[in-house]
């Protein structure tokens, strides 16, 4: 890896910063996924970028491929050991959305 960061969480971002690369990550924690199930779970992503986003957090070794040679081609996607390593960092991301949404909600309902 030879690109220069200011901060370390500048180096996170970048490596987790896609549109869609966290809740990929995030749906595939403890899990292997084929494609279809993945767009499934983000139904708004389109293929193209579901496409691009996977082959990017493959690139950075955060999660697996696997093909297998069969007819239709089946392939799964699951998380690297480094990819795993994000674990607790999704885990609270998961757990400040719950809380914002909880507020969001709330003022919402004052309004």
């Amino acid at each position: 890896m030879n690109k220069e960061f200011n901060c370390p969480v500048e180096a996170t971002i970048s490596l987790i910063g896609g549109k869609y690369k966290s809740v990929i990550l995030f749906h595939l924690m403890g899990k292997t996924l084929r494609y279809s199930e993945l767009h499934k779970k983000i139904p708004k992503v389109t293929d193209k970028m579901l496409a691009q986003q996977l082959r990017e957090l493959e690139k950075d070794g955060l999660i697996k491929r696997t093909v297998y040679p069969v007819v239709p081609p089946k392939t799964e996607y699951n998380l690297t050991e480094f990819g795993e390593s994000l674990s607790p960092i999704l885990n609270a991301m998961c757990n400040w959305g719950e809380s914002y949404l909880n507020i969001a909600s709330q003022c919402v309902e004052e309004s």
